[in-house]
């Protein structure tokens, strides 16, 4: 410990406590090292507190208000449906009271200290950390920089009164009447048709041609459909121009097709992506090298132009994820205990928690080809699997992609019930170099969704049993 002028030294000093950061923490103390994480907020970063799970709480309460209203095709009829949203919200902060109580149980069962404060680098082995307390100075002979991403805020739509990130969006008070969402990315759409099914009048407005650009536009389509069901309207090609508030209302003014138009809302939530959390934090006084877009630029080992000092998560290139960053968190602290370990990003699912869900691993049809490989595909839909129908949840399908001569398996998206997890066999298969035969002929439990992965291989194969 270092108090006022004296200096303590740790092994490895972690610079964020979210997925990327407790993971390589915990990762790093496992391997027999002293380790010291160090965050301004909670411990969970951004997935924990105001991200991932919060969310997934929301929708799960918004789908279950949904189901107890539509029910009655399943002879289940339930009256005077209400909504409590005072106590939704006591259900999501209930779930990250336990979370973040449980990382920190990590933390002291693997000896990892923690601390709250901000880190400034005045060395490329020392670090100060103020709090509120008082400040200190750490001497490290590691360090995994892991301080994640925050909302862009738009120049002409500034956060604050009736113009939310995320994070607002996702502690508020009650459903608001009218919500307009910029952004139709996965944020957008999650907590766009979130508050459609609490009753919110949701306009999405999306600058391009379509929702969910990061995925295929076929995984898409049951996504629009949906939104539709629930009212949603999406304005693609729509540029949002400014917002005019008052006390109680916002109203937005964009321009489509060359037109300008108007929408007002309760709120309005910008969700047009995330900002790296680099700056302020010194890091150019030591020489550490950066992207143009504050990216840090790192070897496949999460390494920087600093031997000592690694980087991960959503301030390094690729998808700003949190499997990705936990997955970098271990990778960079067995490398520093002297493992040989590197990344290797093939295998990256993405999932967005839309209704019906998305989930995508691998190479898609049109990436493959442009990769000039000769594919074959397997597609089944979920309106042939029993256990789909039993669930009333038969919108979606399956989509195997394999290279045409060997048969292994390249990629697979699936639209539907629960896709988030049937990915995670994809992902597996994609990771063990398993084939098309592999996966047909491994028994699959009935009856169970996990059943369609084995029918999509089965069609790639040319052999199905319960499709035409």
């Amino acid at each position: 410990m270092v108090v006022g002028d004296f200096v303590n030294e740790v092994d490895v000093l972690v610079v964020g406590a979210g997925p990327g950061g407790y993971v390589a923490a915990i990762r790093a103390a496992q391997l027999g090292k002293s380790v010291l994480c160090v965050d301004k907020d909670e411990v969970g970063g951004v997935c924990l507190n105001r991200g991932c799970i919060p969310s997934k709480a929301l929708i799960t309460a918004a789908h279950q208000y949904e189901a107890a209203k539509n029910s009655d095709v399943m002879g289940v009829i339930a009256e005077s449906v209400k909504l409590d949203f005072a106590k939704v919200q006591e259900f999501k902060n209930n779930i990250i009271a336990k979370q973040t109580g449980g990382i920190r149980s990590l933390f002291k069962g693997n000896k990892v200290e923690f601390m709250k404060g901000e880190v400034f680098f005045i060395g490329e082995n020392i670090v100060s950390v103020s709090n509120e307390d008082e400040g200190h100075r750490y001497k490290f002979n590691h360090c995994i920089i892991a301080t994640g991403s925050r909302p862009i805020e738009l120049k002409t739509f500034p956060f604050g009164r009736r113009i939310i990130s995320s994070t607002e969006a996702l502690s508020l008070t009650e459903v608001p009447k009218r919500l307009v969402v910029i952004g139709g990315g996965y944020i957008g759409i999650e907590l766009g048709q979130t508050f459609a099914k609490f009753g919110s009048k949701v306009t999405v407005l999306e600058g391009s041609s379509s929702i969910l650009p990061g995925f295929d536009a076929d995984l898409t389509r049951l996504v629009t459909r949906n939104l539709k069901k629930y009212d949603v309207e999406v304005i693609t090609d729509a540029m949002a121009d400014k917002a005019d508030q008052t006390d109680d209302e916002v109203t937005v003014t964009y321009t489509v097709n060359g037109e300008q138009k108007q929408v007002t809302a309760d709120y309005v939530l910008v969700t047009v992506g995330r900002r790296p959390n680099t700056d302020n934090m010194g890091l150019d006084t030591i020489g550490i090298k950066m992207t143009e877009r504050g990216l840090i630029e790192v070897d496949k080992q999460c390494r920087t132009n600093i031997p000592n000092i690694y980087a991960i998560g959503d301030i390094v290139a690729g998808p700003a994820l949190a499997h990705k960053a936990s997955y970098e968190g271990k990778v960079a602290a067995e490398v520093i205990a002297g493992l040989p370990s590197a990344v290797d990003y093939k295998v990256v699912p993405s999932v967005c928690f839309s209704d019906p869900e998305i989930a995508s691993v691998g190479l898609s049809e049109s990436e493959a080809k442009k990769q000039g490989k000769a594919i074959k595909v397997g597609k089944f839909m979920y309106g042939a699997n029993g256990r789909a129908q039993t669930m009333n949840a038969s919108d979606g399908f399956v989509k195997i992609v394999a290279d045409k001569e060997t048969d292994l398996v390249l990629g697979a998206h699936i639209v539907g019930a629960e896709s988030s997890n049937l990915i995670a066999e994809m992902a597996l298969a994609i990771e063990m170099g398993a084939t098309l035969e592999d996966i047909a002929l491994t028994i699959h439990a009935h009856p169970t969704l996990g059943e369609m992965t084995m029918e999509a291989a089965e069609v790639a194969l040319g052999r199905p049993i319960h499709s035409l």
